[in-house]
């Protein structure tokens, strides 16, 4: 059973969540809460595989509260947004969240979202995803990161980074590379070992950071 807290500060929204992730037999949605301070504090109570998570909310903003929570282990986060062009989305991403569905999500991908990310995955739309770094990492300008960072990678290694920043699936990096799956995730696993990163979003922000892909090409 995946456990759920739904963060907002629309009652009407958080309603409509309950009754779509209700329906499912293997989702309990066990709290909910009004702003980021109350997110928090049921976090630490509940211990939630997911907190489903607004980003512009009173007290305390969606974006620090994922910080806290990403910080604290106490759950993994998903981060919901009205706005797919949001500068607090890309903080959020930043600060440690599993990835960032619309607010207009079809139910059923919102449901898909939240299984992959309690499995420990996380959720990169390719377009909405390199739409929202174009913005915020810029064009043209000169690495955020250092470079210097991705030279713990082989060359097929960067290849992979490359893909997986473009949203790829590890089924579509085979196919594009002519591997299995299997040596894909095995890619994957050590790509996120070397770099130290927490999952597949945290790759991709920085593959744009450092330069290694670029918005528009992506």
């Amino acid at each position: 059973m995946i456990r759920v807290v739904v963060v907002d500060d629309q009652e009407l929204m958080r309603v409509g969540f309950r009754m779509v992730l209700g329906a499912q037999a293997d989702i309990d949605v066990v709290g909910e809460a009004g702003d980021g301070a109350q997110a928090i504090r049921m976090a630490e109570e509940l211990r939630p595989d997911v907190v489903l998570m607004d980003v512009r909310m009173p007290v305390l903003d969606g974006v620090e509260a994922t910080k806290r929570i990403v910080a604290a282990g106490t759950a993994r986060v998903l981060v919901m947004t009205t706005f797919d062009l949001d500068e607090y989305v890309y903080s959020a991403l930043q600060g440690g969240a599993s990835g960032f569905l619309l607010k207009d999500t079809q139910p059923d991908h919102l449901v898909s979202a939240l299984r992959a990310v309690a499995s420990g995955d996380a959720v990169v739309s390719p377009s909405v995803t390199r739409r929202l770094l174009d913005r915020f990492v810029g064009t043209g300008g000169a690495p955020m990161r250092d470079t210097a960072e991705l030279d713990v990678l082989t060359d097929r290694e960067r290849e992979v980074l490359v893909l997986i920043a473009k949203g790829m699936s590890n089924l579509e990096i085979a196919e594009a590379l002519f591997l299995s799956e299997a040596t894909v995730k095995t890619h994957v696993g050590r790509i996120l070992a070397k770099l130290e990163l927490r999952d597949r979003v945290q790759a991709v922000v920085l593959a744009y950071e450092t330069g290694l892909a670029r918005p528009g090409l992506a």
